[in-house]
């Protein structure tokens, strides 16, 4: 069994904040937030179909920059941590972390597309999740959170829900 956690991208909000009032040197704060659904993919072995549980509503909530900010609090090599237990987002999953500017350049396109049958998932695989507990020092996060080491980013042109619809109507007489 693969399971592997995916957001699907409902709505994207980019925001700059101009920091250079903060610090010595001019600098940039770039942020992204997603608002997305959150669902559990499991994949058996020998079997063609994947399952799909819903878990709700959240959101992922990357800083843009060369290196994680110090205020984020995670650990060396690792890019987020998934939690439930926000004052802003009560009852919903949340993901905080931080993306490079050159993966950012990447993904952009993708996740301002204007076709409709376009979508852009946020998945964590199994192999890049760890609880935060104090025995694993290359993850940290608040209490109860589980430790991110690898974001992935998919990109789909035309969903396979999409053409499975379609493929079910009847056709229409013109």
């Amino acid at each position: 069994m693969e399971p592997a956690l995916q957001a699907r991208v409902n709505s994207v909000q980019y925001s700059v904040m101009d920091d250079s009032q903060l610090s010595t040197h001019a600098a940039l704060s770039k942020r992204l937030d997603l608002a997305c659904r959150w669902t559990m993919e499991l994949s058996f072995l020998g079997c063609p179909e994947e399952v799909t549980y819903p878990m709700g509503d959240g959101w992922v909530n990357l800083l843009i920059a060369d290196e994680a900010p110090a205020y984020l609090h995670v650990a060396a090599g690792q890019k987020a941590y998934l939690d439930a237990d926000h004052t802003t987002y009560p009852n919903q999953i949340y993901l905080e972390g931080w993306i490079s500017d050159r993966l950012w350049q990447d993904i952009r396109p993708h996740l301002s597309n204007p076709n409709p049958s376009c979508r852009t998932d946020v998945v964590l695989l199994d192999s890049a999740l760890f609880p935060v507990r104090r025995d694993f020092e290359f993850v940290t996060g608040p209490p109860g959170a589980i430790g991110v080491t690898n974001l992935e980013f998919r990109a789909f042109s035309h969903p396979t829900e999409r053409r499975m619809v379609r493929r079910a109507e009847p056709r229409q007489p013109r």
